[in-house]
């Protein structure tokens, strides 16, 4: 690797074509600006400066000892900037898993906040679904999970806190032949129409449905959006989180089914591992506490309105 002044020289030369220019951008005599140019060749044994034309050139093996010397020194400006913030008690990245529930605009405002620490953290914002959430923090895909649902699994050094409750809505296409039928409507009277569900990403934990009956086909799709748009089409019916149909649901784009078994709300986790510490995750889950924010990710955005 070079040394500041070598990669100064380099970049001198490369960009003024003479030594004379060079030595002046440098603020050093051009004696010693090609001396200092031979030396260096004389250290890699090889040709780097092309000198038989009138403008001083770097030769192929000139350009690339800049090149690679310039992306080495910014990579080791890199490497001593997050030594010294895993030092300071920073983690080197956060990678935050939220369950397909959770909509990522209502993050945008903390991450904005986030950036503002400056603390060099590398964030990574991916989701999963159902039992996929807390497989992701098993298995070291997740330093934090968000929205996680049902009852958290047995996983070492767990620890958990409860996000708040999310209400659900049996909902289907004012074309559908159920939005027309009597209510309450029985269980039985959903086995003849497809059902539509988000697909648990639960690799090895067994995976999770809710809303399925024996016997009943489905039509699975990668996101809580899609299950909304595919029952607004009558591609089939479901549950639906209310607060992100409601707009729908006043447009007539969907119509609100009474059940005679109702869905429970469902109870969310923020979830994290006790043995992983850092100071941008306890900043995270301290915004997580806030009742407001908690609220908002809950709630979620009506992009339907």
């Amino acid at each position: 690797m070079l040394s500041d002044d070598e990669l100064a020289l380099l970049q001198a030369i490369h960009s003024s074509g003479s030594l004379t220019r060079a030595a002046a951008l440098l603020g050093k005599a051009p004696s010693t600006v090609s001396h200092a140019a031979r030396q260096l060749e004389a250290r890699f044994d090889a040709l780097l400066f092309d000198r038989r034309r009138y403008r001083l050139q770097l030769t192929p093996a000139g350009r690339l000892l800049a090149q690679e010397s310039a992306r080495l020194a910014q990579d080791v400006s890199r490497l001593t900037r997050r030594v010294k913030q895993v030092a300071g008690g920073w983690e080197d990245r956060l990678w935050i898993v939220t369950d397909e529930l959770l909509e990522f605009d209502t993050l945008v405002p903390v991450i904005r906040a986030f950036d503002t620490l400056k603390s060099g953290v590398l964030l990574r914002i991916t989701h999963e679904v159902l039992n996929g959430t807390w497989e992701a923090l098993r298995d070291g895909r997740a330093d934090l999970v968000v929205g996680a649902t049902n009852a958290p699994p047995v996983i070492p050094n767990l620890r958990w806190e409860e996000l708040g409750v999310m209400e659900w809505v049996f909902a289907v296409s004012p074309r559908h032949p159920l939005a027309k039928a009597a209510e309450p409507l029985e269980q039985e009277q959903l086995l003849p129409y497809r059902t539509v569900v988000v697909a648990d990403t639960a690799r090895s934990l067994d995976s999770r449905s809710f809303g399925i009956l024996g016997g009943q086909t489905t039509l699975a799709v990668p996101s809580m959006r899609a299950k909304i748009l595919a029952q607004r089409e009558g591609l089939g019916v479901g549950w639906l989180p209310r607060q992100r149909v409601q707009s729908l649901l006043k447009r007539g784009e969907l119509v609100e089914k009474r059940m005679a078994a109702p869905r429970d709300p469902n109870r969310l986790f923020v979830g994290w591992r006790g043995d992983h510490h850092g100071r941008a995750l306890d900043w995270w889950l301290e915004q997580l506490r806030q009742p407001r924010l908690a609220k908002k990710l809950l709630l979620g955005i009506d992009a339907w309105g």
